[in-house]
């Protein structure tokens, strides 16, 4: 989001907040990309706008509300502001519960209790949601064509094509049981309340084995998480790497430090190793 339109959004949060009854005097910018979120203050009320993405937002606060209702761990809009999508200046703005966070990273054990229960409730609602496999083909579309990918290499180009298609194979030639899985429940989604841990950012549910949704967690969750296949998690791994990387090199892809990612994801996805390590975590954005 650029600037200009970044002080936009503030000002029309603040304004939709305002209109709502909200005590608000200012907006505090927590995370910017596609989609921007602020917390607005003093009243201590989280703000997600888009400009556009009127859908999405409307699918978002339908979902958080079953899932809440099913005891799942997620986040929940603000119980004093309608639960709908508010357009102001072009902005498409919705208003959720904000949690103080506590300062430090969800423990192992934690994040894995938080993941289990959200499968749980996951598999007691029926939601519509694409396959796991619709978003690699994305992927694909991407480092298959140069004009999405135009810094690609012809030979890193060659590489994500080829471990995109294989591991996809790899994981349905596994025949593993499938159900409604988070999709990217990478730390960046998994907030650290008093609480106890909060699972944002549900527009991406999709359809694949749970090792889908381990595969973004840090690998010490992973021993917490019961009956996990290891073979499966470890293709499911390189296949969201795989998947990211093409992220990367999206030619209007603006993820913080993207040409460090961009290299040590490759190197990561030649080598067969884990998530890579640098300044942010490079599951956190599309």
């Amino acid at each position: 989001m650029e600037a200009s339109e970044l002080e936009r959004a503030k000002a029309a949060a603040v304004s939709a907040a305002t209109s709502l009854g909200l005590d608000v005097d200012d907006a505090v910018v927590l995370f910017a990309s596609n989609r921007l979120a602020l917390r607005l203050t003093p009243g201590d009320v989280l703000a997600r706008v888009s400009s556009g993405g009127h859908a999405t937002a409307r699918l978002e606060l339908d979902r958080a509300r079953r899932l809440a209702a099913a005891g799942c761990p997620v986040g929940v809009p603000h119980p004093r502001v309608p639960p709908q999508v508010h357009e102001r200046d072009g902005f498409a703005l919705t208003f959720w519960t904000y949690h103080d966070q506590t300062g430090r990273d969800v423990p192992a054990e934690d994040y894995a209790a938080a993941l289990a229960r959200l499968h749980a409730g996951l598999r007691s609602v029926d939601l519509p949601a694409p396959r796991f496999t619709d978003r690699v083909e994305e992927a694909r579309q991407v480092v298959s064509d140069p004009d999405l990918s135009p810094d690609l290499a012809d030979a890193d180009r060659v590489l994500l094509v080829g471990r995109l298609t294989d591991l996809r194979r790899r994981i349905d030639g596994l025949g593993t049981a499938e159900q409604l899985v988070h999709g990217e429940p990478h730390p960046g989604n998994v907030l650290a309340t008093e609480q106890g841990p909060v699972l944002i950012d549900l527009e991406t549910l999709c359809l694949g084995p749970v090792e889908l949704d381990l595969a973004h967690a840090p690998e010490s969750v992973c021993a917490h998480y019961p009956g996990l296949d290891p073979e499966l998690l470890t293709a499911c791994r390189q296949l969201v790497m795989a998947v990211i990387a093409a992220w990367r090199w999206r030619v209007d892809d603006d993820f913080p430090d993207r040409e460090h990612w961009r290299h040590a994801l490759l190197a990561a996805l030649r080598e067969g190793s884990g998530w890579p390590v640098g300044p942010v975590d490079p599951t956190g954005f599309r």
